[in-house]
C-alpha cells in the first residue's frame, strides 16, 4: 500500500514539475454589480417569458397561507421567541408519532430567517427552515442529559422547549438545569424530540449520539418544515395566532 502511494505522489510531482507555461498574471481587478430595482424598469422580455411558467409553479407552492403571526418572531442566543417556538413544535409533533417527549431541542443554526408579523405563507416556513431535516425521538438518561445541557450551554444556547430551565455563566458554563421545576434525575430516562441533524451530534452537541430507542421516520412528510407547517395550520384551524416569547428557559448568571 505504501509503495502504491509513493509511486502516485512521485508521478504527481513529475507531472507538476513538467507543467511550464509562458503566461503570468499581470493584474487582478474586481467590481461589484448592485442588483436592485433599477433592473425592474426594463425587464428582459425573453428572460421573463422563460421564467413565467416556473414562477407560476413555485408561487402555487409557496404562496398558500398557513397561519398568522401575532408579532415578528426573531432568533438569537441564548434564548429567543422563535427558537422557543420551534422547540415547542418538536414536542407538539410527538402526538402524531405516538410519542410523549419530555423536552424538545431545535438548533439555532437551523433557523435561517425570522418569522414576519402578520400573514405567514408556506414560503415563509421554507425560508425559516430550508433544510431537509426530519423529526426524530430518542432517550437519554439523566447523566447524559446533563452532559447535553452542558454542551448546549457551551454553544451559547439552543432552542429548548417549555419547562426546561438552564442557568449558564457568561463563560458559557452550565450552572444548573431543571425540567418542569425539578432537577435532572441521573437515574431517570428522558425522551427527547429534535431533528435528525441534532440527533447525529452536530452543532457541537455530540452527546445526542448516545441516544437510545431512536425513532427516526425517513419519509419526506417528516421533514421539519412540514411539521412546522402542520402546527401553523392547526393553530389557524383553531383560530389562534402564532406567538411565542422569551420566558427564562436559558438565563445568563450575572
Amino acid at each position: 500500500m505504501k509503495s502504491h502511494s509513493l509511486i502516485f505522489f512521485t508521478g504527481l510531482l513529475l507531472t507538476l514539475s513538467s507543467c511550464h507555461t509562458p503566461y503570468q498574471v499581470a493584474s487582478v481587478s474586481r467590481t461589484r454589480v448592485l442588483i436592485d430595482t433599477r433592473y425592474d424598469a426594463h425587464p428582459d422580455a425573453d428572460a421573463e417569458a422563460f421564467i413565467t411558467p416556473y414562477k407560476h409553479d413555485v408561487d402555487s407552492i409557496m404562496n398558500p397561507v398557513v397561519g398568522e403571526a401575532a408579532r415578528e418572531l426573531d432568533v438569537y442566543s441564548p434564548e429567543s421567541p422563535l427558537s422557543n417556538l420551534l422547540a415547542d413544535i418538536m414536542v407538539w409533533a410527538g402526538q402524531k408519532y405516538h410519542e410523549h417527549p419530555d423536552l424538545g431541542v431545535y438548533n439555532m443554526g437551523g433557523i435561517r430567517a425570522s418569522l414576519p408579523k402578520g400573514v405567514i405563507t408556506y414560503g415563509d416556513v421554507v425560508d425559516m427552515a430550508p433544510f431537509d431535516n426530519k423529526i426524530c425521538f430518542f432517550t437519554l438518561n439523566g447523566r447524559q442529559l446533563m452532559k447535553a445541557f452542558e454542551e448546549i450551554a457551551a454553544t451559547g444556547g439552543q432552542g429548548i422547549s417549555h419547562g426546561v430551565e438552564l442557568v449558564i455563566t457568561p463563560q458559557l458554563q452550565l450552572v444548573s438545569a431543571r425540567l418542569n421545576g425539578e432537577p435532572i434525575d441521573p437515574g431517570r430516562q428522558y425522551r427527547v424530540a429534535t431533528i435528525d441533524y441534532v440527533a447525529q451530534g452536530n452543532d457541537k452537541m455530540p452527546t445526542f449520539r448516545e441516544g437510545t430507542n431512536l425513532v427516526a421516520p425517513v419519509g419526506q412528510e417528516n421533514n421539519s418544515r412540514f411539521i412546522i407547517r402542520d402546527y401553523f395550520l392547526a393553530m389557524k384551524q383553531q383560530g389562534k395566532m402564532i406567538d411565542a416569547q422569551k420566558e427564562g428557559r436559558i438565563t445568563i448568571k450575572k
